[in-house]
């Protein structure tokens, strides 16, 4: 199945996050976003999972952690559910 854009919004009508679904699953490219619109976190999903570089930002959108996530079995597809803000 092709992958399809996907945005998650906070109560107030604002952004979350925006990224990939593919069979329900995160997929691809992700960002989070504060209720201000600054860029919270970042990062790729393969079939669910988190894989590769994460970087947190500060409360001015700018890079301050990078996480290498380390590489794991991705074959079970994990199911996209909200979590809470």
């Amino acid at each position: 199945m092709k992958s399809k854009p996907h945005t998650v919004y906070h109560k107030d009508g604002s952004v979350w996050a925006v990224g990939h679904l593919r069979d329900g699953a995160t997929n691809g490219y992700w960002e989070w976003f504060r209720k201000d619109g600054t860029k919270s976190r970042s990062g790729h999903f393969e079939n669910g999972h988190q894989v590769g570089e994460w970087i947190t930002y500060d409360k001015a959108g700018k890079p301050y952690k990078v996480t290498q996530i380390k590489p794991k079995d991705t074959s079970e597809r994990i199911p996209f559910t909200r979590c809470s803000e």
